[in-house]
């Protein structure tokens, strides 16, 4: 092979755009059907999705051989099986999820009260109920509510099944009111919150490791039948490599509206999933249930850099030297790296409470705000207090 097709072959390789995907291979890939033979420690096999019952889960939880078993079953299914696992019963003290429900359905009414809280990374903003940072709410207004919920072996074996120990958890309360419409079918974090044009600039193998980073979850805080529209999914494409671009795409769309599968749940039961799956939360026909999940979203421990470093600070300080450079002459490129190497690139995480993904499915980021301000020429004293306003929107 000469040269030339070489570099081509490799920019080809590593480079996805917006046109990625075969429509044949997708439909291929998500045709599979599971087996239960090939999965043993299931107890079923329900529209595709491996179920497993709560009290096996707890009880291999204390025997180390039982407890591997069941999480390796678990990572394998997530990656290369179907994709998604659902767990009756994973938290069966009902009590106490009870009282985390009535913690949550406080939080939304105070800061619908207060007009705080809101918007929606896949929905219109008002379509449900959202809250954000659920995790920590949760925990300081009951923090005997919060160990008794989170000592749940589900929760803690499937976060350690695919991510290792070291994992941390948030979680984002979502009720679903009745007529509450559907959301778009999407991927997640990471890839999965950006646009297109921002996805094609991450190479190939980051296609393949946005999704080892996260594990999502939801625990169902009442009864879900069907028509109050639990999430929909698409078993087995969290394999198809090109998704995080080509899912978008209204055949794509059309095939997830035809072909996916949706489990009732009941209250106390779990379903964890590649963040690479193909689903999006169904439409509530009902007239009377308010359907509320806790959806958990585990982060690897090694989604963290080795030093904190106060970027904020790194930035106010550049700011009057770049607009100095820019003004004898700097270039976009050049000014461009300067940036990357000093301020905060990505939007998360954040205080969504105060930065919510409203327009948008993430809010701009610390580097956007002041590439912005330097082709806006704005002075330093107005970019220092821009930036001092956004720091304190990501705060806890």
């Amino acid at each position: 092979m000469d040269g030339k097709a070489l570099a081509a072959e490799r920019r080809q390789a590593v480079w996805l755009d917006a046109g990625a995907g075969d429509f044949a291979a997708f439909r291929a890939e998500v045709g599979q059907q599971t087996r239960g033979d090939d999965w043993p420690l299931a107890a079923a096999v329900e529209a595709n999705v491996l179920i497993y019952e709560g009290g096996a889960v707890r009880a291999a939880a204390g025997d180390a051989g039982r407890r591997r078993g069941l999480m390796a079953e678990w990572a394998t299914a997530l990656m290369h099986g179907p994709g998604v696992i659902a767990i009756r019963g994973a938290i069966d003290d009902l009590k106490a999820l009870d009282r985390a429900t009535a913690i949550f359905e406080r939080i939304i009414a105070d800061e619908r009260g207060s007009g705080t809280g809101g918007g929606d990374h896949f929905a219109r903003p008002g379509a449900n109920d959202r809250v954000w940072n659920a995790a920590e709410k949760h925990c300081l207004a009951d923090p005997e509510n919060f160990a008794a919920y989170y000592s749940a072996d589900a929760i803690a074996m499937a976060s350690e099944a695919w991510l290792g120990p070291g994992y941390q958890v948030t979680a984002q309360v979502n009720r679903v009111n009745p007529g509450g419409a559907a959301q778009r079918a999407h991927r997640d974090y990471h890839l999965g919150f950006m646009a297109p044009e921002e996805i094609a600039r991450y190479p190939a193998h980051i296609h393949n490791v946005s999704p080892l980073l996260t594990l999502q979850g939801a625990v169902a805080h009442c009864d879900m039948p069907l028509q109050s529209g639990p999430t929909l999914y698409l078993p087995y494409s969290q394999g198809v490599f090109d998704g995080y671009l080509s899912f978008g795409r209204p055949e794509y769309q059309e095939y997830f509206e035809a072909h996916s599968v949706q489990l009732p749940l009941r209250k106390g039961d779990a379903v964890f999933f590649n963040p690479a799956l193909m689903h999006g939360a169904g439409h509530n026909r009902t007239k009377d249930i308010y359907r509320m999940a806790n959806l958990l979203q585990v982060s690897s421990a090694f989604g963290r850099a080795m030093e904190s470093v106060d970027r904020p600070r790194m930035t106010a300080a550049l700011y009057p030297v770049l607009l100095a450079a820019k003004a004898k002459g700097m270039g976009a490129r050049a000014l461009a790296n300067v940036i990357a190497a000093s301020a905060e690139g990505y939007a998360f995480p954040t205080n969504l409470d105060r930065d919510p993904p409203v327009g948008g499915l993430a809010p701009k980021s610390q580097a956007a705000r002041m590439a912005e301000a330097l082709e806006a020429g704005m002075p330093p004293e107005a970019f220092a207090k821009a930036l001092a306003a956004q720091a304190e929107t990501r705060l806890p």
